[in-house]
C-alpha cells in the first residue's frame, strides 16, 4: 500500500473463480485476494471495486481501477480518509497487516 494525499493505492493480485472473496496472504510485492467473480467482461474488476468500496466503508465512486484491467495485477487508488484507512488496516488478517504501512 502506498499512502497518497487523498487516501491510498492498493497493489493487489487477484485470484479470479473462487469459492468466496478474501484475502489470501501476498504475492511478489501485492497484497493477495481471492475473488469469487469471474474474469469476463470486466465482471471481476466490478466484483473488485465494490467489494474494496464496502471493506473501507467508501462509496464505489471513490474507488478507481488505475492499471491492469486485464491482468490478474492491479493498482486501484481509493479515495478516502486517514481514519478510514487505518480501521481497514486494523481489521485486515494479521499475516497481512505486517506487510502494509500503518
Amino acid at each position: 500500500m502506498r499512502i497518497t494525499p487523498g487516501g491510498c493505492v492498493l497493489e493487489l493480485a487477484l485470484i479470479p473463480n473462487a469459492r468466496r472473496n478474501e484475502w489470501a496472504g501476498t504475492h511478489d510485492g501485492a497484497l493477495r485476494l481471492r475473488l469469487l467473480a469471474p474474469p469476463v467482461d470486466g465482471a471481476a474488476n466490478q466484483a473488485l471495486l465494490r467489494w474494496l468500496a464496502d471493506e473501507f466503508g467508501v462509496r464505489l465512486s471513490q474507488v478507481e481501477l488505475i492499471s491492469g484491467p486485464t491482468s490478474r495485477r492491479k493498482r486501484i487508488a481509493l479515495t478516502c480518509t486517514p481514519a478510514q484507512r487505518d480501521q481497514w488496516l486494523a481489521n485486515l488478517p494479521p499475516s497481512l497487516s505486517s506487510t502494509t504501512p500503518g
